[in-house]
């Protein structure tokens, strides 16, 4: 292991040790007083403060208060929240704070990880929860008690409870928002000027990327068609969803799990040295990005709005080249062997770090009551994407005061994400699949997505489970999170200097063995570990 990667783990696993001692120095000034509130029932008669962390989009105001949505909660529960408000390197601040001392009663969209969580939790850094739910979170229980799974994936190995979770029920299983993240999307308005026919394989997407590069699609005489673009990196815009077409595929965490109930690594398959080879024969016919392996974002979207791309990847494309239809799903490709598979994702909707309450805190009945009203169902639902009656900018939702229910407005030709951070809170919520119709509409973005999944992709996938979000012990933890530092960075690196220079034939039985250096056999067996003993927990 490099040393700044083990000079970063280290810190990690040292920060909360750090806290212990530094929070007699400060965290009276940072944690609220003791308000000696029992019994409590919201609106308080007398206001009284909490002091939260919190991280927010730079697109969202830096003050959260200004957000309607909290405007709103604190007139329903007479707690005012004082907030510090990271925008950016939160993470990083956040643990700054912490080892200095600056704790406040709560992190609010804490984003820990599980190694986090876990020493935090051994150092006295956070208090254990599942008291105060059972206690004093009558919406949560009530989730957590018909979904034994989501109590199941909150409760640490200790079997405590350290934090609240997100949960964002669309769809099930294949059918699920999240079984895919990276969609293809091609100019089918190109397409259409060339007289070309959707490409069903990838010899064939060949060809159409080389005619958008020569044969001016956007018929404005000039060289400045972009036939193929990405983000080079874990995510929604980057090109792994291509590699189904060669065998097993890849995913963003290289974890896929087989029907014969075996967990694979992806990234040491031939099948998935095959993607590399077919991505560097399109980099040396010049048909990617030149700057598509280190753009970000902004330099993405930028090109994107301005329709260069002939094939491009994103959740939504809403978000890149707007709501036009000019782009549409690139169908799932043939490959070589006549394969056609999409590798789900490993993703669910749901995340165990979304609230932490600090050892500091001196009103816990008071902030578990203040979170459980987050998880009441109207409540979750604006935190999630938005809120209503907002005289200063665009709404997301309309409200009706008889049903006490929720309908998404449509956007408009808005960005769907840009909307969503100025106005949602995020932090710990519960959207569940029965609240549709019901307290609220399916969003019609995620209507139309799940639509596109069903029809061109649900049809292709071929593994019938995914590798679940298990919650592992403290020193496995530690295992996962040190083989992972350096290996996952040398995977990435690797696969971008192979398609950029070639030499992957040469390369890679050295590549294989420096995976097996870096501890990628006894990383597999802990995940096999897990997932067996999860399996064998849900018969």
């Amino acid at each position: 292991m490099n040393l700044n990667k083990w000079f970063k783990i280290s810190a990690l696993l040292t920060t909360s040790a750090v806290l212990l001692a530094a929070c007699g120095n400060s965290s009276s000034e940072t944690a609220s007083k003791d308000y000696g509130l029992k019994d409590i029932k919201f609106p308080l008669k007398d206001k009284v403060t909490l002091k939260f962390m919190t991280t927010s989009s730079t697109l969202a105001p830096k003050d959260p208060n200004k957000k309607l949505i909290f405007k709103r909660l604190e007139q329903e529960t007479g707690v005012h929240i004082d907030w510090t408000n990271y925008q950016s390197d939160f993470a990083e601040k956040r643990n700054l704070d912490i080892s200095s001392g600056d704790v406040p009663d709560a992190i609010h969209n804490d984003g820990a990880s599980d190694v986090e969580l876990m020493k935090w939790a051994e150092q006295g850094v956070i208090v254990p929860v599942e008291d105060l739910i059972d206690e004093h979170m009558p919406n949560l229980k009530k989730i957590l008690d018909e979904n034994p799974q989501y109590r199941a994936l909150i409760t640490a190995p200790d079997g405590h409870i350290y934090s609240f979770p997100w949960i964002e029920e669309l769809g099930e299983g294949k059918e699920s928002i999240h079984s895919v993240n990276d969609m293809a999307w091609i100019n089918k308005k190109w397409l259409d000027e060339l007289g070309l026919d959707m490409p069903k394989t990838t010899d064939e997407l060949v060809k159409v990327l080389e005619a958008f590069k020569t044969k001016d699609p956007n018929r404005n005489g000039k060289a400045d068609e972009i036939p193929l673009s990405f983000i080079n990196s874990a995510g929604n815009e980057d090109f792994k969803v291509l590699f189904g077409s060669f065998g097993t595929g890849d995913n963003d965490e290289h974890v896929v799990v087989g029907n014969d109930g075996k967990v694979d690594f992806t990234a040491d398959n031939d099948d998935y040295k095959e993607g590399i080879k077919f991505m560097r024969s399109l980099y040396e016919k010049g048909l990617i990005d030149s700057e598509a392996f280190e753009q970000d974002w902004n330099t993405y979207t930028s090109k994107g709005n301005d329709q260069k791309y002939g094939v491009y990847f994103t959740w939504d494309k809403n978000n890149v080249t707007g709501s036009n239809e000019d782009y549409q799903v690139l169908p799932v490709l043939e490959g070589p062997d006549g394969e056609k598979n999409v590798t789900r994702t490993n993703n669910v909707g749901f995340q165990r770090d979304r609230m932490v309450i600090t050892s500091v805190n001196k009103n816990l009945e008071l902030t578990a009551k203040w979170i459980d009203a987050q998880y009441e169902p109207i409540q979750s639902v604006q935190n999630n994407w938005g809120t209503y009656g907002d005289t200063k900018q665009q709404n997301i939702f309309e409200f009706n005061k008889e049903t006490n229910s929720l309908k998404h407005l449509p956007l408009d030709g808005t960005a769907p994400t840009e909307l969503r951070q100025k106005t949602e809170v995020g932090g710990p919520l519960a959207i569940l699949d029965s609240y549709y119709g019901d307290v609220t509409t399916m969003p019609d973005d995620a209507k139309w997505r799940l639509d596109l999944l069903q029809a061109n992709y649900v049809p292709y996938m071929k593994n019938d489970e995914i590798y679940p979000k298990v919650f592992m012990e403290e020193k496995d933890l530690d295992k996962i999170a040190q083989v992972e530092a350096d290996m996952m960075d040398y995977v990435t690196r690797k696969r971008s200097e192979w398609i950029t220079n070639g030499g992957i034939d040469d390369e890679w039985d050295s590549y294989l063995k420096e995976l097996e250096k870096y501890g990628l056999k006894d990383y597999m067996k802990l995940k096999q570990k897990y997932y067996d003993e999860f399996k064998k927990n849900q018969e």
